[in-house]
């Protein structure tokens, strides 16, 4: 019995030390990171889990290291709906679900929006907002269709919003 305790005590720290071959997205490690993360169970930021380098948070990393969609997308979404009340958000899903507004200029119909972030890279087509309708009638709100022209309107001005978000960067590097 003590040595399948002392055993399994032992796996995961000579599983940290192996060399493999390393996994994850090529285009987004480098090799000068990959070889300061390979084969390092410990050192001044803790023990390495899973591959990850802790070391480079909070250093303003373009393609948003803190979150599992794309920053700029991330942070233009927001902005771009920021008319909307929000939710609920997950920076990890790349999920922005708003609740209903009624404009005051039409109260008798009402929007919410969702929009999905696809992935890691800013791209066109990265960004997903679908858009939902009611109107009043009768004391009660009935499903609407949308124009199919305000999801892509919305979709295009996120877009140049990162866009915007991303020079801004670069230029303040």
């Amino acid at each position: 019995m003590r040595k399948f305790l002392a055993f399994g005590l032992l796996l995961p720290v000579l599983a940290g030390c192996g060399y493999g071959r390393p996994v994850g997205n090529d285009e987004y490690y480098d090799d000068s990171r990959r070889a300061r993360v390979q084969g390092r169970l410990g050192g001044s930021d803790g023990i390495l889990l899973l591959g990850t380098d802790r070391s480079q948070r909070g250093s303003g990393d373009q393609d948003g290291a803190g979150l599992g969609v794309n920053a700029y997308l991330w942070r233009a979404t927001l902005d771009t709906l920021s008319f909307l009340p929000l939710s609920s958000a997950d920076p990890f899903g790349g999920v922005i679900i708003t609740d209903w507004y009624a404009p005051p200029a039409s109260p008798d119909e009402r929007f919410r929006a969702t929009a999905y972030i696809l992935g890691r890279q800013l791209r066109s087509d990265g960004v997903r907002v679908t858009v939902f309708r009611q109107v009043r009638q009768g004391g009660g709100w009935i499903d609407a269709p949308a124009s199919a022209s305000t999801a892509t309107d919305l979709e295009n001005q996120v877009l140049a919003r990162a866009r915007e978000l991303r020079s801004l960067s670069t230029a303040a590097r």
